[in-house]
């Protein structure tokens, strides 16, 4: 059976299963490297010829040949033990051979995440002058309120906006409800305020909560730079001012304040709990402190007393 025939059955497949179309284009990218390796470097065109061996040179080929680092080899290697895990299911394949390579391993990096006053800084940052400010005002204290990803913010529909809580699309087409507090309600408010008054005036091509000031989708690049400008009125410095540390604070914050692991990655949206495991990594001392004291039996015996 040949190789490239296998992998266009299988893109459908994936197509049918609503990945997204930034999913898809770094899947027929990847896909077609390993390809052209296979065709041009090892002489196979038929998925039945192709073993472990041919698997892992690939791998050694992508470390040497584009210089990737280890956390880019194995997000890499993810899509091809799928696409392989895929063909084990449907009886192409005997058996998933990309389970026999073996991945490099991946150096724990402790991400230098945000304190609460730097958080609360970026948020005042902006203003209600108007409806950009007001805007930005209202991402920045949904990331930091409900630890949502990037393209959460982005996607996140108007109609799905409630009084109490968001109904938000995650990764996958998976959705989840996540809830608002009345400190966050505050600042939606305000914002939808200024928002209905400004397209009043201007043509609201989208559904999204969040639009630009051409009322369209916000861009991962605009938004990406909200988050930096935020960090820079704030003077916030050696730090990854982006999305992912707005996520990541949430998610400290929730564990400190005695959220156990497994509702958080419930409320994060993550398909595996071990992801959700890896923020309990990156709290500090004082953190892990407080939160031992916080559940301690003979601290809370003494209270009930």
């Amino acid at each position: 059976m040949l190789f490239e025939e296998v992998l266009e059955e299988y893109l459908y497949h994936c197509l049918a299963k609503g990945f997204t179309k930034k999913t898809m284009i770094n899947k027929r990218q990847e896909y077609k490297q390993l390809n052209l390796f296979l065709k041009e470097k090892r002489g196979l065109t038929e998925l039945e010829s192709i073993t472990v061996h041919d698997l892992r040179a690939y791998m050694r080929y992508k470390q040497q040949q584009d210089g990737l680092q280890p956390q880019s080899i194995v997000t890499m290697f993810k899509m091809i033990k799928a696409f392989f895990n895929w063909c084990y299911k449907e009886e192409y394949l005997r058996e998933n051979i990309s389970r026999r390579v073996e991945l490099p391993r991946v150096p724990k990096k402790v991400l230098n995440g945000f304190t609460e006053k730097e958080v609360q800084t970026m948020i005042d940052a902006f203003s209600y002058k108007d409806y950009i400010e007001a805007r930005n005002k209202a991402m920045i204290a949904i990331m930091a309120d409900c630890g949502l990803r990037a393209m959460e913010i982005r996607g996140l529909k108007s109609k799905n906006v409630k009084d109490t809580s968001l109904l938000v699309d995650g990764k996958g087409n998976k959705q989840r409800m996540v809830f608002v507090s009345p400190t966050l309600k505050r600042i939606l408010i305000k914002y939808e305020r200024l928002k209905s008054q400004y397209f009043k005036e201007h043509i609201a091509y989208d559904d999204r909560y969040f639009l630009s000031y051409q009322g369209r989708e916000i861009s991962h690049t605009g938004l990406h730079k909200v988050v930096k400008v935020a960090g820079e009125r704030a003077g916030v410095q050696n730090k990854r001012v982006s999305p992912h540390t707005f996520r990541h604070f949430y998610a400290v914050q929730a564990l400190t304040n005695g959220v156990d692991v497994y509702s958080l990655s419930q409320i994060m949206g993550h398909s595996d709990i071990t992801v959700t495991q890896r923020y309990l990594q990156s709290m500090s001392k004082e953190q892990l402190f407080d939160k031992a004291i916080a559940s301690s039996p003979l601290m809370n015996m003494g209270r009930n007393r």
